[in-house]
């Protein structure tokens, strides 16, 4: 159970400390890319980070997964904490995907306007989900 906790800890702090970045700088740079080359930028981006992200995604969900239904402690916690998680999956391909796939297609500040804005959702959610994991670390390393 501890290796679960471990790997699920590492997945959401780092989720959590990537989609900053993306919030904060990666996205609202998106604003000032070249017209004429924000195609090709856009399917690198969409390349390069689904190499970084979706493994590491998939590797919170499964975690989480267990977490809530299997561990005998803090059960209330890790079930909130799969909330969180499902909610980011919901929000990430209700939303987040569909306007990467409109800006795959064309340059359109308003749809990067909607990106930015649309992703604080993600944002905040993988912040909860990071400090129920702090409040989770600190209890674990009390026992």
């Amino acid at each position: 159970m501890e290796n679960i906790l471990l790997i699920n800890l590492f997945t959401s702090f780092f989720l959590c400390g990537l989609i900053w970045i993306v919030q904060l700088v990666h996205y609202p740079f998106f604003i000032y890319a070249s017209k004429e080359k924000f195609e090709k930028a856009m399917g690198f981006h969409r390349k390069r980070i689904s190499l970084i992200v979706i493994p590491v995604m998939f590797a919170e969900l499964l975690s989480s997964f267990w977490l809530s239904f299997f561990s005998s402690t803090y059960t209330n916690y890790h079930i909130t904490g799969f909330i969180v998680v499902l909610l980011i999956w919901v929000v990430t391909f209700t939303t987040q995907v569909p306007l990467h796939g409109k800006l795959s297609q064309s340059y359109d500040h308003h749809v990067i306007n909607k990106l930015v804005r649309s992703n604080w959702i993600r944002t905040l959610l993988w912040s909860t989900k990071s400090i129920i994991g702090i409040w989770l670390l600190k209890q674990y390393l009390i026992l």
